[in-house]
């Protein structure tokens, strides 16, 4: 059954704050993609392999502000914050879309600087030790992880939700742990996390994306890494929305590497038969599956880079 209550919104405004590419020649803005033109050079964005979202979001008379993910590092999230005039001070609730240090890397140095109280929520496995275990490279590689007492430390309500739920006044949803009934998204080996007192491959339940309303257009939905899949996402946001027209879909999609180059071609399939107006991949899409959306979803596609903001309305 749909969650209801989602509100619609006027206009939806998202800024990339940190992504893996930024291209300075990209100049050309349209009523969609805004591209920064107003830098002091050489003070220009940093790319970092993580990725971080400033959602503003217009209903009525209503403004809301909203940070999803923090990058790898809180040097890049400031400094492109600054250069970019992205003003963190007015940002009210922090949402992660799962715990991987490269959209948690920034957060606590974040929290430190905030002077408001502040909600971040998260699912309760956000919070789980990460660990790499790549086999055929004889890898085994720890991974920086959230600590929750960390996060309690400063002026912090944390929302631990695995239950889809409505932040930002009902107008931003948060899917919450996803469904996973696609047959060729089957997540990611190599990615362990301890569960129980044990390395198991994670499983990235707190894998999660949010959806917008946008009033006339449908649903924007934005991911962080789509560990649950991209295609797992959009369906789920759909079904638990109630709403079946997807406006635009942005954010990671995980098709880079050995692993997931399979499943590109399933994956650009669907997302043409969910007839999306905008598709944008970021972060660890991967230059394959970015490049195979551009040749195959040409009217749709629209090439990322930090600093890009994209207007909805």
């Amino acid at each position: 059954m749909p969650l209801s209550g989602l509100r619609e919104v006027d206009r939806l405004e998202i800024t990339v704050l940190v992504d893996n590419y930024t291209d300075l020649l990209l100049l050309l803005s349209t009523d969609v993609v805004k591209r920064p033109t107003h830098m002091r050079f050489p003070d220009v964005p940093l790319a970092e392999h993580g990725l971080s979202c400033l959602l503003k979001i217009y209903a009525g008379q209503e403004e809301h502000v909203v940070m999803m993910d923090a990058g790898v590092s809180s040097h890049c999230l400031f400094h492109n914050a600054g250069v970019l005039n992205a003003a963190l001070d007015s940002v009210e609730s922090v949402i992660l879309s799962h715990g991987d240090f490269d959209h948690i890397g920034g957060l606590p140095d974040f929290l430190k600087q905030t002077k408001k109280e502040m909600q971040v929520f998260a699912h309760p496995d956000a919070f789980l030790e990460r660990r790499l275990n790549i086999a055929p490279l004889g890898l085994l590689a720890d991974l920086p992880s959230l600590k929750e007492a960390l996060i309690k430390k400063n002026n912090v309500v944390l929302q631990k939700r695995k239950e889809p739920s409505l932040v930002a006044s009902d107008l931003v949803l948060l899917s919450g742990e996803i469904a996973r009934t696609t047959d060729f998204e089957k997540g990611f080996p190599w990615a362990e996390a301890k569960i129980d007192d044990k390395w198991v491959v994670n499983p990235f339940n707190d894998d999660q994306g949010i959806a917008v309303n946008i009033k006339g257009r449908g649903l924007v939905i934005l991911s962080g890494c789509a560990h649950a899949g991209i295609i797992n996402t959009v369906r789920y946001l759909q079904k638990i929305s109630g709403i079946e027209k997807v406006h635009a879909v942005l954010g990671g999609f995980h098709l880079s590497g050995p692993i997931f180059e399979p499943i590109i071609g399933p994956t650009i399939a669907q997302m043409k038969e969910i007839g999306v107006d905008y598709v944008v991949p970021m972060h660890c899409t991967g230059f394959k599956a970015t490049t195979q959306f551009a040749s195959l979803m040409p009217e749709q596609y629209l090439l990322n880079s930090v600093g890009t903001t994209y207007v909805f309305a």
